[in-house]
């Protein structure tokens, strides 16, 4: 069972902001994962930021981990074929929708996005809704 955490909710919040900002601002992209993921696999030729920028999104967890042990990374306990499943559903979600949770709710929102602000209502609804059918049936 998780606890409640403002402090490094914020801390987190504030660092994912940032990042969005010097994105947008250095390279003036938008820091939505799943077009600098499709980016890469679409033939686009600048790969120098978008994979650092993926590899960070992997490697970074990892490393935090190994420096400090006692974080628990719920992540890391997921079984992997549910994993795969849940990465696919994402996939498909996020070509539906034109967009992920990064590019449209922290970097549509704040540009006052119609179509982000409904994609978020629609993937925060939907992700209430999940985790109380999965507490609900015992399956979390």
């Amino acid at each position: 069972m998780g606890s409640f955490t403002p402090i490094s909710a914020t801390i987190g919040g504030i660092l994912i902001g940032l990042s969005a900002v010097l994105l947008m601002y250095g390279n003036g992209r938008i820091a939505g994962i799943s077009g600098i993921l499709g980016g890469v696999f679409n033939g686009r030729k600048d790969w120098g930021w978008r994979l650092p920028f993926l590899a960070g999104l992997i490697v970074i967890p990892f490393l935090i981990v190994s420096l400090r042990p006692e974080f628990d990374v719920a992540i890391f306990r997921t079984h992997k074929w549910t994993l795969l499943i849940a990465g696919i559903i994402v996939g498909i979600g996020t070509q539906l929708g034109n967009g992920c949770t990064s590019g449209h709710g922290v970097c549509g929102n704040a540009r006052l996005s119609e179509r982000s602000i409904v994609a978020t209502i629609i993937f925060m609804a939907t992700g209430i809704g999940t985790v109380f059918v999965s507490k609900y049936l015992g399956l979390y």
